[in-house]
């Protein structure tokens, strides 16, 4: 079992990525185009990346919205289709 402050971490990396992204992954649930498998999944992906110092340190300096995810992150593929669902809602 995960220890749960790594699991805290985690979730609060791709939130925070999230929101680097421009995306409200809370609205994103509400909306149901996440639902609470895929979070708690994509926690977990994040949890076996060993990137997780680089990316703190990256999220620290975002000021701006990101098009995408650094190369090193395992939610990519998730994150790059809730952005492009969310673009598409907006239309």
């Amino acid at each position: 079992m995960t220890d749960p402050e790594v699991l805290k971490t985690h979730a609060r990396l791709f939130d925070r990525m999230g929101q680097a992204m421009g995306l409200d992954l809370e609205e994103e649930a509400v909306r149901g185009r996440l639902r609470f498998e895929e979070i708690a999944e994509a926690v977990l992906r994040c949890t076996r990346c060993t990137c997780s110092g680089i990316c703190d340190r990256y999220m620290a300096t975002v000021e701006a919205e990101i098009p995408r995810t650094p190369d090193y992150c395992r939610n990519a593929d998730l994150l790059a289709y809730l952005k492009e669902e969310s673009a598409a809602a907006a239309d």
